[in-house]
Parts: C-alpha cells; sequence; structure tokens
C-alpha cells in the first residue's frame, strides 16, 4: 500500500528560491493528475519510490510529488529500497547510509519484477565521470541537485513513458504517426521504411517532442551504451532517419547537447 506524502515525515514548509528544489528549498509547479496505463489496462497513478536519507528533503519533495498526482513511498536505505513493493519510477539518491547507490541501482535492475522500473538518479554528484556511471550501471536519466520542480515532473513522466510502451499503441508528432505495435512510422500516411534501430532513435525522440535530448541518452536508449564511439553511429543514423522521413528540418540538432524532434515543423 503506497503511503501518503504526509506521512513521509516532518512537514517542512521553507523558502521558495529560483524554483529549484534543494534542502531547505522547494517551489511547487502547476499540479497536474499524471495517469498511467498499466500493462493490464487499468490506469492509475504512477508510483514513485523515493530513495532519499535526508527525511526532511524527502518530506518536501514527497509533498510536491503527491500534490502533482502521484504516489509515493519513501525509503532510507539501499536496503528497505530493495525490499519495497514495485514502483512505476523510482528516484534514487547514490549517496545512502548503508551503500553506494550504483550497488542498490544494479541490484533493483536485477529484480525481476522491478527491472523494467525507471530509475532516476537525482545526486548531489555531478562530475561526468559520475553521470556515466550512472547511466552505464543501469539508470535510466541522471539529474543533479538542485533540480528544478518542474523538470523533475517532465523527467519522471519521460521515464514513465519510456519504460512502459504499452500504454498506447500510437504515437503523433506533428505529421508523424508511429506504431508502437507494428514498429513503423509514416509521414502524412507514406510509410518511411524505417530499420529497427532508426524506430527505436526515432521513438525515443518522439516521446519528448520538443525537447532537446542528449546524446548520451539516445545511445543509451537506442544502443544500450555510451561509449562515445557510438556518437558517430548516431549522428549516421540521424542522417539517415531525415533523409527517410522527407524533411530534414523535423529533427533539429541542438548545439553542444544532441537533438529535437519538433512539433510543428516550419
Amino acid at each position: 500500500m503506497y503511503v501518503p506524502a504526509a506521512q513521509l515525515g516532518e512537514q517542512v514548509r521553507e523558502h521558495h528560491v529560483n524554483g529549484q528544489l534543494s534542502p531547505g528549498r522547494l517551489t511547487m509547479p502547476h499540479t497536474t493528475d499524471i495517469r498511467d496505463k498499466r500493462r493490464d489496462g487499468s490506469t492509475s497513478m504512477i508510483r514513485v519510490l523515493l530513495v532519499e536519507d535526508d527525511v526532511r528533503l524527502a518530506a518536501a519533495l514527497g509533498d510536491a510529488l503527491s500534490a502533482g498526482g502521484l504516489e509515493v513511498r519513501h525509503v532510507t536505505t539501499g536496503a528497505a529500497a530493495l525490499e519495497a513493493p514495485v514502483a512505476d519510477v523510482v528516484l534514487l539518491d547514490l549517496g545512502l547510509p548503508d551503500g553506494d547507490g550504483l550497488d542498490v541501482l544494479a541490484a533493483l535492475r536485477a529484480r525481476f519484477d522491478m527491472g523494467g522500473a525507471g530509475i532516476i538518479v537525482v545526486t548531489a554528484r555531478g562530475r561526468e565521470a559520475d553521470r556515466v556511471a550512472g547511466l552505464r550501471a543501469g539508470a535510466d536519466d541522471y539529474v543533479t541537485k538542485p533540480i528544478a520542480l518542474g523538470e523533475l515532473f517532465a523527467r519522471i513522466e519521460a521515464v514513465a513513458r519510456r519504460t512502459n510502451p504499452s500504454a498506447q499503441a500510437h504515437l503523433g508528432v506533428g505529421p508523424l504517426d508511429l506504431d508502437l505495435t507494428s514498429r513503423q512510422a509514416t509521414r502524412d500516411g507514406v510509410d518511411g521504411g524505417l530499420t529497427a534501430k532508426e524506430f527505436d532513435l526515432l521513438l525515443a525522440l518522439a516521446r519528448e517532442p520538443g525537447e532537446a535530448v542528449s546524446r548520451d541518452r539516445l545511445t543509451l536508449q537506442v544502443w544500450q551504451t555510451v561509449w562515445p564511439g557510438t556518437q558517430r553511429t548516431l549522428e549516421v543514423h540521424v542522417a539517415t532517419l531525415r533523409a527517410k522521413l522527407g524533411d530534414p528540418s523535423l529533427i533539429e540538432t541542438v548545439r553542444g547537447v544532441g537533438y529535437r524532434l519538433v512539433q510543428e515543423p516550419p
């Protein structure tokens, strides 16, 4: 049974600073009712497992996520996380009192009933080496504290969509329609004849329309690696995908970041 965020610990009422969340800093976004369609066809709120040893921060974050329509369970240790009920998305701090969070991440992936959960690392470790280690260990996303609460909601929604593809049979962005069952992509009704990897790449972009998706996230999702040599493979697939879609402007290059699928082509 998922517990209300109000029961996570001491209620925290702190300052609103720059819309960012850090210990003692919380800004509420416009609340929305975020729901997820289960594999059995039922619909309910996204279940979030919050693994954070800072009880005050967890209480503030848990209250905000609950107010935004998420079901939240909070644990403070890696051991408790591994014993927790199945979640749709795990928010995992790496600085846990009973071990390294990367080990917990790998163990969560190894759980047969938690292997499909989306895992977002939320940590103060911001070095590139730390981000690469987190992604290689199995994280679906990696963000550093402090983080804007609105951005965190968007990342939770995006990860939940990626890790529960059966929630929808079609995905439409502008003139594009992706059939997730047949794995075919059409533009204005014309089949693009995409290969498996090209479809996976387009799908990764289409699940975050209008948003810049980093090269590392794309290579991780499509090729399950962040090895630098895969960057050239990504560039080749983007070029081929643009050609097959018949409109290069549909996929924009975001310099220094990655690529964006535009929602309304010029």
